[in-house]
C-alpha cells in the first residue's frame, strides 16, 4: 500500500485530503509545514507528497528544494490557491512533479497521484514494459521475447520519454531539450531524423506507435 505525506497548515484541509486518500486506499501522514515533514521523512517510509505552498516555518518552494538539492526525487504533488502562472512556474523550476489548485477536484488529484505512483515506479525499476516489449534503461535495449534490439542513446532515451507519458503530446522543442540539453547546437529538425529511424527500426511491432500531431510534435500510443 502506497504512504502519501499531506502538508499542508490547514487542518480542515489536511483532513479533507487524508479522508479522500483513505477512500482510495492509500496510507496517510499529515503534517503543517514543511520542517514537520521532513521529521516525518526521517522516520517513516514516505512513496509521494502533497504539498501546499503557503506554510509557516518553512514554504512548499523551500521543503522541494531542499529535497531536490539533497538528490531526493520522491514525486511531489503540489496544492495551491495560488493560481498564476509565475507560481506554476516556480513549484516546477524548484522541482515539483505536478500542480494543481484550489479548490482541489479530489478526482482529479487521485488521477494525478496515480500516475506520478506509476511514474516513480518507472523511474525505480528503470524500466517500461508494453506488453511483450521491454525497455531496459540501464542497457538501453528494446527487448520483445528473444529479440534485443540495443539502440543509441539518444534513440533510446527519446522512446523511453515517449512511452514513459503515453498519450501525452511532446513538442520538438521540449524533446530536443530534455533529450539533448538546451544548450546543444543541434537544430530540432534531428528530432524529426531521430523519430524516422525509431519508426523504421520498431516498423511491424504492434505493441506501441509513435504518432505525430500536426502542428504540435509527437506522442507515443500503447495498442495493448
Amino acid at each position: 500500500m502506497f504512504h502519501i505525506l499531506v502538508v499542508d497548515d490547514d487542518k480542515n484541509t489536511r483532513l479533507f485530503l487524508k479522508a479522500v486518500l483513505e477512500r482510495a486506499s492509500y496510507t496517510v501522514s499529515t503534517a503543517e509545514n514543511g520542517e514537520d515533514a521532513l521529521d516525518i521523512m526521517d522516520k517513516e517510509h514516505v512513496d509521494l507528497v502533497v504539498l501546499d505552498i503557503m506554510m509557516p516555518k518553512m514554504d512548499g518552494y523551500e521543503f522541494t528544494r531542499t529535497l531536490r538539492e539533497a538528490q531526493n526525487y520522491l514525486p511531489i504533488l503540489m496544492v495551491s490557491a495560488k493560481q498564476l502562472p509565475a507560481d506554476k512556474h516556480k513549484g516546477f523550476l524548484v522541482g515539483t512533479d505536478d500542480y494543481i489548485t484550489k479548490p482541489i477536484d479530489d478526482e482529479e488529484m487521485l488521477y494525478r497521484i496515480k500516475a506520478l505512483l506509476r511514474r516513480a515506479k518507472i523511474a525505480s525499476e528503470h524500466k517500461i514494459v508494453v506488453g511483450n516489449v521491454v525497455l531496459d534503461y540501464d542497457s538501453l535495449t528494446v527487448t520483445r521475447g528473444d529479440e534485443v534490439q540495443e539502440l543509441p542513446q539518444k534513440e533510446f532515451l527519446l522512446l523511453y520519454k515517449l512511452l514513459s507519458y503515453p498519450g501525452k503530446i511532446f513538442t520538438r522543442i521540449q524533446l530536443m531539450d530534455e533529450i539533448w540539453g538546451a544548450d546543444s547546437n543541434t537544430g530540432w529538425e534531428t528530432v524529426t531524423v531521430h523519430i524516422g529511424r525509431l519508426r523504421k527500426r520498431f516498423e511491424g511491432w504492434n505493441e506501441f506507435q509513435i504518432e505525430s500531431v500536426r502542428g504540435l510534435g509527437y506522442k507515443a500510443v500503447k495498442k495493448v
